[in-house]
């Protein structure tokens, strides 16, 4: 498993951006990653140092089109907090 495969994409939310200045980051991952993993995929892909990770499971939620009813799918959330002596994370810098 590689590390690009564990990070899937950036979460940009309301939420996200507040914690952009205390250098918490959200990231979409994958469902079966832990902790460990996505630390070391964070560490490796942005070249930053990683204080603490925490994970949510989210659940799809339901929706329709017409009579159709469906969900989305679930995901796996990862909200990630560097050290302080670390180096913010440039694609983040450019939004705030």
């Amino acid at each position: 498993m590689n590390a690009y495969d564990i990070i899937i994409k950036p979460v940009l939310s309301e939420k996200s951006y507040d914690g952009i200045a205390a250098k918490k980051y959200a990231f979409k991952v994958m469902k079966s990653a832990t902790k460990t993993q996505i630390k070391q995929a964070v560490e490796t892909v942005f070249g930053v140092q990683v204080a603490k990770v925490n994970t949510v499971r989210v659940r799809g939620k339901k929706k329709r089109l017409g009579r159709n009813e469906g969900t989305t799918s679930s995901y796996k959330k990862a909200y990630v907090t560097l050290t302080a002596d670390s180096k913010a994370i440039e694609f983040f810098e450019s939004l705030s």
